[in-house]
């Protein structure tokens, strides 16, 4: 029995001594859209950005959570006596934890599809170049997604584009916007260096 504790108690270090790391700091463009406008209004996505880093565990298989600063617009219309526009702007921290797979896997090229959930933490909202009253306390702050992720990896450098579908409501349960169905759909692309042990896999490889 004890020699069964020591195993399962140590089988995670050896594990994390044989599977391949990196660490990918990224930065990249966003291209935010509003599902499902009410009556007399109109969005259409703008562009944003965001930076952070992420982080890839594992070898042909592999973990990836991360973590994202993001600035993410909307432009809004509305369609009333006199039209309004506006541009609905979100800071938001964009948490992921994505279960992957390299379709392609060599030293020269990898290409990888990964899925999985992120959550993103509204730090501040607002509306850019417009009258138009905003109430913020109408808008959800925190948001459940689901990440689909195409990556390539070229040496020491990834490229990844992305679209985070919404599962939670833009909306939160205020009287007013109750019924309001709206999801975040975001295409997201990144570029960014890996870190890590390519260079031992590498000498692995070529052995």
């Amino acid at each position: 029995m004890k020699k069964i504790i020591l195993a399962m108690a140590f089988a995670p270090i050896a594990l994390a001594t044989t599977a391949q790391w990196q660490i990918n700091p990224q930065l990249g463009a966003t291209y935010q859209n509003i599902t499902k406008p009410p009556e007399g209004i109109t969005y259409s996505a703008r562009v944003g950005f965001l930076i952070g880093a992420d982080a890839r565990w594992g070898n042909k298989a592999y973990l990836q959570p991360g973590a994202f600063i993001g600035r993410n617009s909307t432009f809004v219309e509305f369609q009333d006596t006199i039209a309004q526009t506006g541009t609905i702007v979100v800071t938001n921290l964009k948490l992921k934890l994505m279960g992957g797979y390299r379709i392609i896997d060599t030293y020269q090229f990898d290409m990888r599809l990964a899925v999985g959930p992120t959550f993103d933490v509204s730090l501040s909202q607002d509306v850019k170049d417009s009258d138009i009253e905003f109430n913020d306390g109408e808008f959800n702050e925190a948001l459940w997604n689901l990440d689909v992720a195409l990556g390539f990896d070229m040496g020491r450098f990834t490229a990844e584009p992305s679209v985070s579908l919404g599962l939670s409501r833009v909306y939160n349960d205020d009287v007013s916007v109750q019924n309001l169905d709206s999801r975040y759909l975001t295409y997201l692309f990144t570029l960014g260096v890996n870190i890590g042990d390519d260079d031992k896999d590498a000498v692995d490889k070529n052995n």
